[in-house]
């Protein structure tokens, strides 16, 4: 008989132990849908960029494009020597997934070529897509590399017609600015581009460029390499959606006096660009 005595006790003490158990999850469960930064607040993420890796820059351009823009490779005699100028050297990074380059400087009878190439993965940390941020740092190279303001000369040849005698009186209001924009250069931009101006056929001066990636541009300038020595360097910078490529190409001829083909290296480097193009899209 004592016994049943406990018994009611026992049952008080589990259903206080339950209670107190089940108003502490309670409690909790309530803090929990109160804390800040929850899923309701968190903002949407950036698009990623097509591409999360990049090509390998030494390997990157074939012998034969090589042997095109550095003629001397192939007036090395030693085996060993030429193959070494074919590798060319990479260029110092930290990850290779972000940034890649190389480089090769060959010396011929007739010149010294110099050719960089350069990727660049843009990853967006903010609420911009990696396309937009990659647009944005690509703008910055084009407005540093200062282009002409394209003339009428460079439009009709561009497009290997003749102006008809009626094209003036029906040009757009945007051609009418842009006409007068380039009569009216500021000093500075007319001294930026005068090196390159002055010994540049008006169709080959620098400018944008179409059907290379998604935007693109070529610069292309003559400089003094010392005494009357003159180097010309093309540049073509493209982006294709996250990813900026950079073509630097140079030459100094070794005859004092010569002045480097225009047309002849903006070929070669825009042919580069296609193939690289080519190279990430594959």
């Amino acid at each position: 008989m004592q016994r049943k005595a406990y018994v009611p006790g026992v049952a008080v003490l589990l259903a206080a132990l339950l209670a107190g158990c089940t108003g502490s999850s309670s409690d909790d469960g309530a803090t929990d849908d109160s804390k800040p930064g929850g899923s309701s607040s968190t903002a949407p993420a950036a698009q990623p960029g097509r591409y999360r890796t990049l090509p390998e820059a030494c390997a990157a351009v074939d012998h034969g494009t090589l042997d095109s823009l550095l003629p001397g490779i192939k007036q090395i005699a030693d085996e060993e020597q030429r193959e070494t100028a074919y590798e060319g050297t990479a260029t110092l990074t930290y990850d290779t997934d972000r940034r890649v380059g190389c480089r090769w400087k060959v010396e011929s009878t007739n010149a010294t070529d110099h050719l960089f190439v350069d990727f660049e993965r843009v990853v967006s940390y903010d609420s911009v897509s990696d396309d937009s941020k990659a647009s944005g740092l690509y703008a910055g190279k084009e407005t540093e590399a200062d282009l002409p303001e394209p003339s009428a000369s460079a439009s009709s040849e561009s497009e290997g017609s003749e102006e008809s005698p009626d094209a003036s009186s029906s040009a757009s209001p945007s051609d009418s600015a842009s006409g007068s924009a380039s009569a009216s250069a500021t000093p500075s931009s007319t001294s930026s581009a005068s090196p390159s101006a002055s010994a540049t056929p008006t169709s080959l001066q620098p400018r944008t460029l179409d059907g290379l990636g998604d935007e693109a541009y070529l610069n292309d300038t003559l400089s003094s390499a010392g005494s009357t020595a003159q180097q010309r360097t093309v540049t073509v910078v493209f982006r294709t959606s996250n990813v900026i490529v950079t073509i630097e190409y140079d030459e100094q001829p070794a005859v004092t006096g010569e002045v480097p083909d225009s047309k002849e290296m903006q070929d070669r480097a825009r042919n580069l660009a296609a193939k690289l193009a080519d190279t990430l899209d594959g």
